[in-house]
C-alpha cells in the first residue's frame, strides 16, 4: 500500500518477545515491524532481552543491561533486562512480566517523547506491558492499538496457572478487563478470538482480525527433505514432526503415549525439534522408546526443509485452550503442504482453520490420535489430497503482504486518513 507519496506513520510497537527470537510471537512482531519500516514508515520498538523458548537469556545478551540494535533498513529496537524464570509457574510468570513493565517503562515513554507516535501498539503476551503503551500514549498523544495473540489469562486458568476463585485469578480478571476496556483498537488472529473479545464486551467497531501469516516463499511443498532427514538420522519410511515452544501449556504429554501405542510401526520416527521449559519432563516421558526421537530447535533460515521433513505435522492442544490462542506455528504448517494433525474439539478456531487439510482428535486422548496417525500414513492419495489443501489454505488465507495491507489500512482509519495517509478528519488526542 504504502508508495512515494504515501505520508508515512510513526508506531512506537512495544511486546516482550522479539528477534533474535527464532519462533512464537517474536517471528510476527518481528516481521510486521520490519514490513512497515521497508514500506516507509518510522517505528521505534521496545522489547525485552531474548529468552525464549528456553527460559534463559541467550548466550552473548546482557543479563542486566540495555542493548540497542538497529539495522538500516530496519526499526529502532531497544532490548531491557527482565526477569527470567528457570520455572515459569503462575506467580513467577507474573514476575517475569511485571519485570519488563518495570525496566521498559522510562525507555517506552523517552521514545514516545523523542518520537511523538501516531500509533503505540502492544502485542500481549504480555498484558502488563499494557501499562506502559497507555501511559506512552497519553504522554505523546498517540492513538492506542492492543494485539491479542493469545487470551493468556483464560490460558493459565485452562493450563492451570491459575485457579478460578482465588484472590489472584479475580485480580487477573480484573486487570484484563481493565485494559481492554482503553484501547482504541484490539487486534487478534482468528474469528473465534474475535467473538471471544466481543463476549468480553468489546464493541464491534473496535476488533480488527490481525492474522499471523505463512512464509510462503521460505517454506515451499515439495519432496521429503531427505538429505536433512539423513542429516538427523530420521531414516525411517514415514517422519512425523513437531516443531516449536516446549512447555507444559502445549498439551505434548500426548506425543510420548502415541508414540507408545505405535510401537510396533517400524516404518514411523516421531521427530521434536524445539526447546522450552518441559522438555525435561517430555524426554522422561519417552524413556524407553525407540521411535521418538528429540532435537533441537532449528535456525528459521532452516525452516523449509524442516517442514518438508515430515510426512504429518502434529500439533497437540489443551482441552479448553484451541479458542484462546492459535498456534502461529499452523501457518507454515500448512504452507509446507503436509496434512496437520491436531488435538481439538471439532468446533473450535484451530480445527476449522485445519479443515480438511488434516484431521483433528479430542485432546488428550492418544489413542484417537495414534488411529488417526495410522490412517494417514497408510493412505498416501488421501495424505496429498491433504497436503495441497494444505497449501492452499496457506497462500489463500495467511499472505503476509495482504494481512499488513490490511492492518495499514486499519491504522489509517484509527488515525482517520485515507490511503494516502491524507484529509485527517480527527484530532490527534493531546497528552
Amino acid at each position: 500500500m504504502s508508495g512515494q507519496n504515501v505520508q508515512p506513520l510513526r508506531l512506537l510497537i512495544i511486546g516482550i518477545n522479539y528477534a533474535p527470537e527464532m519462533i512464537g510471537i517474536a517471528v510476527y512482531t518481528t516481521g510486521l515491524a520490519e514490513t512497515l519500516v521497508a514500506r516507509g514508515h518510522d517505528v521505534e520498538v521496545v522489547t525485552a532481552t531474548p529468552y525464549y523458548p528456553a527460559w534463559r537469556v541467550f548466550e552473548g545478551w546482557p543479563t542486566r543491561g540495555y542493548r540497542v540494535e538497529h539495522q538500516i533498513p530496519g526499526p529502532n529496537v531497544l532490548h531491557c533486562p527482565i526477569y527470567v524464570p528457570a520455572e515459569p509457574s503462575g506467580i513467577r510468570r507474573i514476575l517475569h512480566h511485571a519485570s519488563f513493565v518495570l525496566t521498559g517503562l522510562l525507555p517506552a515513554l523517552r521514545r514516545a517523547r523523542r518520537q511523538r507516535p501516531d500509533v503505540v501498539l502492544v502485542i500481549a503476551p504480555s498484558l502488563l506491558s499494557a501499562l506502559t503503551g497507555l501511559a506512552a500514549a497519553r504522554l505523546s498523544g498517540a492513538r492506542t492499538w492492543l494485539h491479542i495473540q493469545d487470551f493468556e489469562v483464560e490460558a493459565a486458568f485452562a493450563t492451570g496457572l491459575l485457579q478460578t476463585g482465588t484472590r489472584l485469578g479475580r485480580a487477573a480478571l480484573a486487570f484484563e478487563r481493565a485494559m481492554l476496556s482503553r484501547f482504541d483498537r484490539i487486534s487478534t488472529i482468528s474469528d473465534q478470538m474475535m467473538a471471544r473479545l466481543a463476549e468480553k464486551g468489546i464493541p464491534a467497531e473496535r476488533i480488527v482480525e490481525l492474522r499471523n501469516w505463512a512464509d510462503l516463499s521460505a517454506v515451499q511443498p515439495g519432496p521429503v527433505a531427505q538429505d536433512f532427514r539423513a542429516e538427523f538420522g530420521l531414516t525411517t519410511e514415514h517422519v512425523a514432526v513437531y516443531s516449536g515452544n516446549i512447555a507444559n501449556k502445549q498439551g505434548l504429554d500426548i506425543l510420548p503415549e502415541t508414540a507408545r501405542r505405535m510401537a510396533d510401526r517400524t516404518d514411523l520416527t516421531f521427530a521434536i525439534f524445539g526447546d522450552g521449559s518441559y522438555l525435561a519432563t517430555l524426554r522422561e516421558k519417552a524413556t524407553g522408546l525407540t521411535n521418538i526421537r528429540f532435537f533441537p530447535l532449528q535456525p528459521r533460515e532452516r525452516l523449509g526443509e524442516l517442514l518438508r521433513s515430515a510426512d504429518v505435522h502434529l500439533l497437540p492442544q489443551l482441552a479448553g485452550a484451541a479458542d484462546l490462542v492459535l498456534p502461529s506455528k499452523l501457518t507454515n504448517m500448512l504452507a509446507s503442504g503436509r496434512p496437520v494433525l491436531a488435538t481439538a474439539d471439532p468446533e473450535t478456531a484451530l480445527a476449522r482453520e485445519i479443515g480438511p487439510a488434516g484431521l483433528v482428535t479430542p485432546p488428550g486422548d492418544a489413542g484417537a490420535l495414534a488411529e488417526a496417525l495410522r490412517r494417514i500414513l497408510d493412505d498416501p492419495d488421501r495424505r496429498a489430497d491433504m497436503g495441497l489443501e494444505a497449501r492452499r489454505r496457506a497462500e489463500a488465507r495467511w499472505s503476509q503482504a495482504r494481512i499488513i495491507d490490511g492492518f495499514e489500512s486499519n491504522l489509517r482509519q484509527l488515525l482517520g486518513q485515507n490511503e494516502h495517509g491524507l484529509h485527517s478528519s480527527l484530532e490527534r488526542k493531546t497528552a
